[in-house]
């Protein structure tokens, strides 16, 4: 497939503006799924770090669906014809805290387009940079990695894993069962059929089971920190996806803390002792 890099490219700077109201009914959704016993959230709650990703649901009409279960593309994001697409990871700053019944508005730009010529076939970069604000300005500052490849060569040697650090202090097991991953699709209204629909992961997609999301991921290594540290307020938080995760295997959120409390490495390990995901996190 030939890649167009200079007509993508004409995408940078575009940008959209959305917004939305923090509702409760969101929040203990997202308490729910992590198997939290937080009370029902009341008006001015604090969002935690990563509920933000509840709201600005992308709401694109069911005509304009692709086979995939995304929506098609060309609009706010570019037109890449790449057929995979995935969250590859973000970098994220909580200026100030959202709270629970405020009105918030989200200007999305894209920062970068790019291409690169990976072993198994063509990749392509798209940076996108999300501010949220409410009333008092600019909250959260994050900036999405999204990557665009080739259907994977089937004769293409598999790439070596890498292990995962052994010298966690923070651990909790999470098993991926097919509930939770419809879950979190129907809380955050993704209609990627990869999560949901395993004849089609597995068929269509080749992949061995239904893959875990990779905000989902995030977001238990944020809650980690959270259950870990209760009095600490996150800051400052980024993640990159190694290894997809799958639901045919538990895998384990972990965290080492710095000595100081200030800051935390964390990541996700699978079954096999490979690693998943990686992250730092900051703290006030």
């Amino acid at each position: 497939m030939i890649v167009d890099i200079d007509h993508l490219r004409t995408w940078i700077g575009k940008t959209e503006i959305t917004n939305d109201i923090v509702t409760a009914s969101q929040l203990a959704g997202y308490s729910a799924i992590l198997d939290r016993d937080d009370a029902y959230p009341k008006v001015g709650d604090p969002l935690p770090p990563s509920a933000h990703w509840l709201y600005f649901l992308p709401q694109a009409r069911q005509s304009l669906i692709g086979p995939d279960g995304h929506p098609e593309r060309g609009a706010f994001l570019p037109p890449i014809e790449l057929p995979r697409r995935m969250w590859a990871g973000s970098r994220l700053e909580f200026k100030r805290d959202l709270k629970v019944g405020e009105e918030i508005q989200r200007v999305s730009t894209i920062k970068d387009v790019t291409h690169k010529r990976g072993k198994n076939g063509d990749l392509v970069f798209c940076i996108v940079r999300h501010e949220i604000s409410n009333v008092d300005g600019v909250a959260i500052i994050d900036e999405h990695d999204i990557v665009y490849r080739d259907e994977p060569d089937a004769n293409a040697p598999s790439l070596p894993s890498k292990s995962a650090p052994e010298d966690a202090i923070w651990k909790r097991q999470i098993d991926p069962d097919p509930v939770l991953l419809f879950r979190y699709s129907a809380l955050t209204f993704n209609g990627h059929r990869i999560h949901y629909d395993r004849s089609y992961v597995t068929e269509t997609e080749g992949y061995p089971g239904l893959i875990v999301h990779g905000p989902l991921i995030a977001t238990f290594l944020m809650d980690l920190a959270r259950r870990e540290h209760p009095s600490k307020r996150m800051v400052g938080f980024s993640f990159r996806a190694v290894s997809p995760v799958f639901d045919t295997a538990k895998f384990q959120v972990n965290g080492l803390p710095s000595d100081d409390g200030s800051s935390a490495k964390l990541w996700v390990s699978k079954h096999d002792g490979s690693l998943a995901m990686k992250a730092d996190a900051t703290f006030e």
